[in-house]
């Protein structure tokens, strides 16, 4: 027994001094122990680790360092600095956080690099066409109404947990519009699919913290390795099944490539993947990477952004008083049909979720890996450095954001005063995020629904809010907001 553990302490020094870098060691940071540096640090309750970041964030006026064992980490919330690591093409293969989550993602355009993701990015950017998206509305409305019809079951209840009913909106519209296929509500496999989405994030957040849990075959043999495999073979079923059922559809319902016709249908991302495969660019292996990676990006991130957009708004009624001002005045409250047209010209609106967005990314971190020599507030930063880009503490700047803390749509309204790379929602460069029109019409459509429907009463206060660290921004408590009917109010 001794001798093993002799064994080991003898190749973790080994490493240690392997892995050396005096370069790394003299940008500031915390303090570590050695071997270990700060891997102990990190192995605290979610939400404490959230807090903890924000104060180191603080304390470093720009970037600051971890080490976590042999992994060397870089935390950046600075927009120069971001700028220097996401615009271009020099640092675009994602961080080790998204390792955790590679069992299930695989090689998909989230987590893909070099020619793969970039011939994946030109294969499934047509998806999220103007005339694609403007299809899309259709869905998205349909799903919108659904959406109030059952929010009104809660009217006048003194409090209603948004997340459940936000979840199952964006599900059912990625599925309906990316996939092209209807899901069953009722049927077990779509409440499975969901609760197994947060079990395995839980799961790579609870790993990422413990350094000897990275290498795979150290975590597979744990009890929670047998447990994200049986969460995984979930999550592949429901994808399985998806894909399965939009082959079973017709050929020429699928694959239609006369510019004539196409403009006649939407071309979902499956059916995009579908001609790819028939055509020779692309094999099943690849279609599944795909589909898992947008059924997790278009229906977490956009439920948990509308969420805290009913927050807000619940909390501000003179912001919703605005939004149905601007809405009476470009549609009118009768108006049955909203357009493309009319979603752009909803300036304040679109102002609304751009703030919403800046106090509460959905997205709060994003990684890159340093592949190639960096050179930072003079620091010379090692090649293999995972760097972390903070956008949570980025967007709360006060050399950038004046009030930062405070909800201030009309900040949008003006020409930015801000670094470029200060408000990044959606990442920025190359990497950027693909779908983020799909969103902000999605988003747009949901926030006039509902509020032309009900008036927003606060229950959760912004200042009760306590977040836990995670891949997306979640709080360790639900929000709750109470729905009034906004016609029998007027009335």
């Amino acid at each position: 027994m001794w001798w093993i553990l002799w064994v080991i302490l003898t190749i973790l020094v080994c490493v240690e001094w392997l892995v050396k870098c005096k370069e790394f060691q003299i940008i500031p940071g915390p303090k570590g122990i050695y071997i270990l540096h700060n891997a102990l640090d990190v192995i605290i309750e979610p939400a404490k680790l959230f807090s903890y970041l924000r104060t180191w964030a603080n304390t470093y006026e720009s970037l600051f360092r971890l080490q976590l064992g042999p992994v060397k980490v870089i935390l950046i919330h600075n927009p120069e600095d971001i700028e220097k690591v996401i615009n271009g093409t020099k640092y675009t293969t994602k961080g080790f956080l998204y390792y955790f989550i590679q069992p299930w993602l695989k090689e998909g355009i989230l987590t893909s690099k070099g020619k793969k993701w970039h011939a994946r990015r030109k294969m499934i950017t047509p998806t999220f066409h103007f005339n694609i998206l403007n299809n899309f509305k259709q869905i998205m409305e349909h799903n919108v109404e659904k959406l109030s019809d059952h929010l009104g079951s809660e009217v006048n209840k003194p409090y209603t947990d948004v997340s459940e009913f936000l979840h199952d909106f964006t599900l059912h519209t990625i599925c309906e519009t990316a996939m092209s296929i209807k899901l069953d509500e009722k049927s077990s496999d779509f409440n499975e699919f969901k609760e197994n989405i947060h079990k395995l994030i839980h799961y790579a957040v609870y790993r990422a913290q413990r350094v000897w849990m990275y290498p795979d075959f150290i975590f597979n043999l744990t009890n929670l390795g047998r447990k994200q495999r049986k969460a995984l073979d979930i999550l592949e079923s429901f994808r399985s099944q998806v894909v399965k059922k939009r082959r079973e559809c017709k050929t020429e319902d699928v694959w239609i490539n006369d510019k004539e016709q196409s403009s006649k249908r939407r071309l979902g991302l499956l059916d995009i993947l579908l001609q790819a495969e028939k055509d020779g660019l692309i094999d099943n292996h690849g279609i599944c990477e795909e589909v898992d990676t947008f059924l997790f990006g278009g229906y977490d991130t956009t439920a948990i952004a509308l969420k805290f957009i009913i927050l807000l708004l619940a909390n501000h009624k003179d912001v919703q008083d605005k939004i149905i001002e601007e809405f009476n005045t470009i549609v009118g409250f009768s108006k049955g049909e909203i357009t493309m047209a009319d979603l752009t010209e909803m300036k304040y609106l679109d102002c609304c979720i751009k703030e919403t967005m800046r106090l509460y990314p959905p997205i709060p971190a994003i990684t890159r890996n340093i592949d190639e020599p960096l050179k930072l507030r003079g620091y010379e930063i090692p090649t293999g450095t995972e760097a972390v880009i903070l956008i949570y503490d980025l967007h709360r700047r006060a050399d950038q954001f004046v009030e930062p803390l405070a909800f201030k749509p009309e900040r949008f309204l003006a020409e930015p005063t801000w670094h470029t790379y200060s408000y990044i929602p959606f990442s920025a460069g190359a990497r950027n995020c693909i779908g983020r029109k799909f969103a902000m019409i999605e988003m747009k459509l949901v926030v006039l629904s509902l509020l032309r429907r009900f008036c927003l009463l606060p229950v959760t206060k912004t200042e009760d809010l306590v977040f836990a660290t995670d891949y997306v921004l979640q709080t360790t408590q639900p929000i709750y907001v109470k729905f009034q009917d906004r016609y029998k109010e007027a009335h």
